[in-house]
């Protein structure tokens, strides 16, 4: 009998809970240049809460590799 508030209890904070956000990696926001630019902004917008969340991870290393990228064909390479 006691085990039923608890999992009552459990159930409903699960409920409350928010849904996790779905995490990218850093292919998939090369291939994306408006998801990246979009994820940058916000991460860059909020950094306390964001900085260390997987996505903003992924996007600053994304963002790193396609201006390296842009530096090579700009001096030929």
């Amino acid at each position: 009998m006691r085990r039923v508030p608890i999992l009552v209890s459990l159930a409903l904070l699960a409920g409350c809970s928010q849904g996790s956000e779905r995490t990218y990696t850093v292919e998939e926001f090369v291939a994306d240049p408006e998801l990246l630019a979009r994820t940058i902004s916000d991460c860059r917008g909020n950094p306390g809460e964001l900085r260390d969340t997987p996505n903003c991870r992924s996007a600053e290393a994304a963002d790193g590799r396609l201006r390296l990228q842009n530096m090579r064909k700009a001096l030929g390479g």
